[in-house]
């Protein structure tokens, strides 16, 4: 998996006025340490980025959707619950690989979860909430009460 986060090794490459490059943030020298004693394969296998999937917040006239980039999951892989005007969305998912050689039998697996929260407005109409997953996006439908939705403009005549 890549780092989500870049990150620069060995300090900044730029130079100051003065001539001196950065020193190495601990961080980078730790890591620089475990890559030569362990070699790269050791610090592969870690996520060292961050992995909430991105969301996009729309506001129309008639509801609010969130959008969320999760690809490669199922519908019965998410959890979407809401608890006195907060809404949670989180999925877990978890892989094992069996690989049988005749030498030797190797197991991979791997687990992943996300949690996202977000405090609804009081204008949403929550007994009408839906969701749908399509092309690794779920969409939860979050629609407004008819006082909260937006009036069409009214030109008022001066008497």
């Amino acid at each position: 998996m890549s780092n989500l986060i870049p990150t620069v090794k060995n300090g900044s490459e730029s130079n100051s006025g003065l001539g001196f490059k950065s020193l190495p943030s601990l961080s980078s020298w730790m890591d620089d340490i475990i890559n030569k004693s362990f070699g790269n394969e050791f610090m592969s296998n870690f996520n060292t980025g961050i992995t909430l999937p991105a969301v996009n917040v729309l506001d129309n006239n008639e509801e609010y959707i969130v959008e969320m980039a999760v690809p490669g999951l199922k519908k019965s892989d998410f959890d979407i619950s809401l608890d006195n005007q907060m809404l949670s969305i989180s999925a877990e998912l978890s892989t094992e690989n069996d690989d049988v050689n005749e030498n030797y039998t190797r197991r991979e697996f791997g687990y992943s979860s996300f949690k996202r929260t977000f405090s609804l407005p009081e204008s949403v109409e929550t007994d009408k909430i839906n969701a749908k997953y399509e092309d690794g996006i779920l969409k939860v439908l979050l629609p407004k009460r008819d006082e909260a939705k937006k009036k069409p403009l009214r030109h008022i005549e001066i008497s």
